[in-house]
């Protein structure tokens, strides 16, 4: 769904256009056409050459000598790492929309999901290890696969969090702020809880203001101030940023250099040659998938 919103009118309309948190123009089958899979790397997950150990620590992106990080040539060569996107994680409601569905997985199905990536050996990775294996080459976790969390639902708190746990897994939270605190929202509490237990915050701006649109305070209000916020809260370096809808364009880019970031993430579409790390792809994780499907999804889309 297509969030639209301004500062004005946040207060009163939030309760009723956050309840669907969609972040992709197109829905999730849409983004697995062929033609999608043809344009980009069709891999299967990268392994490395000797056994990487899955808990240990990547460098610090800030500290990587310019130097020593790749060519957007030689991180476009190298084999994309399976993303997932996730929004909300509830049973569906009759007034559910079928498009909406796409963006809402069921509480078992998501357990289904976890279970066979656990039972498959997959081994979940944060953006430093991403970071890092993208601009210097260095090695992953067999069948790496990052999870990530879009808009604050709460129920990535309540009901994804306990299933990442069993597992020994973390994801990554991309937080619109303007919903903290807010009834089915996640609460700055629980932001931080998520930070401290490993899992890492990102930003998504204020209230999900499409970035292609963005004119003058309007990179203070939806990326400075919001990810200050987060910092706050953390008590960390915000250095990820995931576009609403998944939208950006090549004018974004500097802007988000600007401000510190080191690398931003898409929605399936193709990355940027000049800019591969600011056009990180992901495939939202459709409600309509079984597990069987969700693997096969990973392998073609990646």
């Amino acid at each position: 769904m297509k969030l639209t919103r301004t500062p004005i009118l946040v207060a009163g309309i939030l309760a009723t256009t956050l309840t669907l948190s969609g972040c992709e123009t197109k829905s999730a089958a849409a983004s697995e056409s062929k033609e999608q899979a043809a344009a980009d790397t069709v891999a299967t997950a990268p392994a490395a050459a000797a056994p990487a150990n899955p808990n240990a620590p990547a460098p610090d992106p800030t500290t990587i000598p310019a130097n020593k990080i790749a060519t957007a040539a030689e991180i476009l060569a190298r084999p994309q790492v399976p993303i997932l996107c996730y929004h909300q994680v509830r049973d569906w409601k009759p007034k559910d929309s079928k498009n909406a569905k796409d963006y809402i997985v069921p509480v078992a199905q998501f357990r289904d999901q976890m279970k066979m990536l656990a039972d498959s050996g997959y081994h979940t990775i944060l953006p430093d290890q991403l970071y890092a294996y993208l601009t210097t080459g260095a090695p992953l976790p067999s069948k790496p696969v990052m999870l990530t969390f879009d808009d604050t639902d709460l129920d990535q708190f309540t009901v994804a969090k306990p299933e990442l746990d069993k597992y020994g897994f973390k994801g990554v939270f991309f937080i619109m702020t303007v919903s903290l605190g807010r009834p089915r929202y996640m609460s700055k509490a629980q932001v931080k809880e998520l930070s401290d237990q490993g899992h890492v915050i990102g930003s998504h701006t204020w209230d999900h203001h499409n970035v292609k649109k963005y004119q003058g305070e309007d990179w203070v209000t939806q990326i400075e101030k919001p990810t200050k916020t987060l910092e706050e809260i953390t008590g960390k370096k915000i250095n990820y940023f995931a576009y609403p809808f998944g939208l950006w364009n090549p004018e974004a880019i500097p802007e988000l250099k600007k401000r510190g970031f080191v690398s931003a993430f898409v929605l399936a579409e193709k990355r940027d040659q000049q800019d591969p790390l600011f056009t990180i792809r992901r495939i939202i994780a459709s409600g309509y998938w079984s597990p069987r499907t969700l693997h096969n999804s990973m392998k073609n889309s990646f």
